[in-house]
């Protein structure tokens, strides 16, 4: 019996995914388990496996197309087996099985999918817009990279306002615009609703980092013997922060639907600059992590991140993000939440500076913690008594390793 390849939905609240290439060619054997297809979010390109044994066969989509989540682009075979003549139609099978629907999905449920002109593409927000406003996609040019058809294009169309700059509508003419990837247009489109829509408020502490660099010193060596990889002040944070967001299950909750959902578990996420982009690679169940494990997932996804080579277990599944930009000499810095996470840790540079300890003048090793917190999930003092708690384990290493 034929198996059906469908585009995959690798985050909630995904409708369609981008075909960056096939791993095999139409005709070839796939074995399950073996790297069939790339798939662009905007996150990562995510390498999916082959869900089973065939020949792979039907190929509908092309590498570029950009496909609704669920539907069949390719078909697993048996020797001398012709794939279904009739296209399957788009399915909650590609969804991730904990994702639950969205409101712009149940209300669009009902609306015809865009037609593209043959040939032409469209970013997955100009898609959207057209379906919910009955924009007929096949009769536009697109204003993008290529003739893309982006989301100003639509609200023109439509007769609504579109976004304007210095140059042209839709348009902001850097030297390297050109580059720009679909991961890095989305990211920005997701940024932008992130701080438009979610009531983000910081509270900020200065954090002693003296125990925390010798205590890094000291077990460098040992890491190195029982994982193979040198131990970072970002994995000493991500741990710190880890057993913090356990006993402050809020700081670690989601917001979706106008409620709070408290995650059972805690999955801390760190964002990591890629070419034209950033991604959150997630670390799974880093409060039960020892340190080692920490670091040495850590170096993993920073590897595969550089590769273009994460998973989608990689990029799922965070329930809080960290980004630490000291190793770019940043003192202090405001990050932007990743819904529908509560929070992120923003981490600056440890810098030498002159402090009052013990009632003396002194020089300490001191950085600067930036908590954003969504004001629906917690309030001022709930994320100021989690941001206290990752000062002490910071200050004090010793006495949670």
């Amino acid at each position: 019996m034929a198996t059906s390849v469908v585009m995959p939905a690798l985050e909630m609240a995904q409708e369609t995914g981008k075909l960056v290439s096939w791993k095999k060619k139409e005709g070839e054997q796939v074995k399950k388990g073996e790297m069939l297809l790339e798939v662009e979010t905007d996150k990562a390109v995510v390498e999916i496996e082959a869900a089973g044994d065939g020949i792979l066969g039907g190929v509908t989509a092309k590498e570029g197309d950009v496909v609704p989540v669920g539907q069949t682009i390719a078909w697993l075979l048996k020797a001398g087996e012709a794939p279904p003549s009739k296209p399957s139609a788009p399915t909650q099978t590609g969804r991730k099985m904990d994702a639950a629907p969205t409101a712009a999905a149940a209300v669009t449920a009902s609306a015809p999918e865009p037609v593209l002109a043959a040939g032409a593409r469209i970013s997955p927000k100009a898609r959207r817009l057209a379906r919910e406003l009955g924009i007929d996609i096949a009769t536009l040019r697109g204003s993008g990279p290529g003739g893309e058809i982006l989301a100003d294009d639509i609200l023109k169309a439509a007769g609504g306002p579109a976004a304007t700059g210095p140059a042209k509508a839709g348009h902001y003419e850097a030297p390297d615009a050109g580059q720009l990837t679909s991961i890095g247009r989305i990211m920005a489109e997701r940024t932008t609703q992130s701080w438009t829509t979610v009531p983000h408020f910081f509270v900020a502490r200065d954090v002693d980092a003296t125990a925390l660099s010798a205590t890094r010193e000291r077990l460098i060596p040992v890491i190195e013997r029982s994982h193979g990889v040198k131990v970072t002040h970002t994995d000493l944070i991500v741990a710190a922060v880890a057993r913090a967001l356990r006993l402050h299950p809020r700081m670690n909750g989601s917001w979706a639907r106008d409620s709070i959902t408290l995650n059972a578990d805690v999955n801390v996420a760190l964002a990591m600059a890629v070419e034209n982009a950033v991604v959150t690679a997630v670390i799974r169940n880093s409060d039960r992590a020892t340190l080692g494990e920490i670091a040495k997932q850590r170096k993993e996804l920073a590897e595969r991140a550089r590769a273009n080579r994460l998973q989608p277990a990689d990029i799922t599944g965070a329930t809080f993000t960290i980004s630490n930009l000291g190793m770019f000499s940043v003192d202090a810095f405001t990050a932007i939440i990743v819904p529908p996470q509560a929070g992120i840790l923003a981490v600056g540079a440890i810098t030498d500076r002159v402090v009052a300890a013990s009632g003396m003048i002194g020089v300490r090793p001191t950085m600067t913690l930036t908590l954003s917190s969504d004001h629906r999930v917690v309030d001022g003092a709930r994320a100021a008594a989690f941001l206290n708690d990752v000062v002490l384990a910071l200050s004090e290493p010793d006495k949670w390793l």
